[in-house]
């Protein structure tokens, strides 16, 4: 068990380092050239700006809380501890990063076994420092954050992702993207998942949902949403949304209504 204390001296560091490695990410955009782009896969895009932004975060946290382990997008570091891990993807965005698209974030989360304790999410265009820790409320540049108070599906602007290398689900998420697209204000892809869910912690959509994410996609953005007063589930309106790749983030008030839709299509 970690003390308040500590998990708040976590926190304001998590924060520094988030920046630092922004500053850079920003830095970079400004000269970066596509001839950098590296393919892990279909349409699964990294450049050096990527890893290098990781190698910083990875070496400032690893300073700041040694006994903690680590679960990275680009593997600079794969040792994970027992109790504690750190949860980063150093670019959430990499694709929008790359075409010049101003929406991508750096996102870092500590889980203490499997819960998520502690997050930060920056966005790096607008300098917005989204952050959270467990049971300490959400907040956005050190203001208080919360939902937004729409009751219904039909007052609501959702946010989601359009998968773009796992296509065996299509049909499935067109499906759910039609219904929702009919008994919504509509439907937005930013291409950031961190900030999809840091905008449903700070009430400019209500909802955010999107399956084939990893990990280090949605942990920040989740324990924020919670701690806006949010509610976060699975596909199967369960928990298992970290690793269970799969996430409904919504104000809660229209939460059962969008499951619904959802569980409609995708069974």
């Amino acid at each position: 068990m970690i003390s308040t204390e500590k998990l708040t001296l976590l926190l304001e560091k998590t924060q520094e380092i988030a920046k630092e490695a922004g500053a850079f990410i920003r830095r970079e955009r400004q000269h970066f050239k596509m001839d950098k782009v590296e393919h892990k896969g279909f349409n699964d895009l990294v450049s050096y700006v990527d890893k290098q932004a990781e190698k910083i975060i990875v070496d400032r946290l690893s300073k700041v809380f040694p006994e903690a382990g680590f679960i990275t997008e680009e593997g600079t570091n794969t040792t994970q501890a027992e109790e504690f891990n750190w949860v980063i993807d150093p670019l959430d965005g990499t694709t929008n990063f790359i075409h010049g698209v101003p929406i991508f974030c750096v996102s870092i989360a500590l889980m203490e076994h499997d819960e998520v304790i502690l997050g930060v999410v920056y966005e790096v265009n607008l300098h917005e420092c989204f952050y959270a820790m467990k049971g300490g409320g959400a907040f956005c540049n050190d203001t208080r954050i919360k939902v937004s108070a729409a009751p219904t599906l039909a007052s609501s602007l959702i946010a989601t992702g359009f998968p773009y290398s796992d296509f065996d689900m299509i049909d499935k998420y067109l499906a759910v993207l039609k219904s929702i697209m009919q008994s919504s204000h509509g439907a937005r892809r930013l291409g950031s998942a961190a900030a999809d869910l840091c905008y449903v912690a700070a009430g400019r959509v209500e909802a955010f949902f999107e399956y084939n994410l990893n990990s280090y996609d949605v942990a920040a953005g989740a324990l924020i949403v919670e701690e806006a007063g949010g509610k976060v589930t699975d596909f199967s309106n369960g928990r298992d949304f970290i690793f269970g790749r799969q996430i409904i983030a919504t104000n809660e008030k229209i939460h059962e209504e969008l499951f619904t839709h959802v569980k409609k299509s995708w069974g």
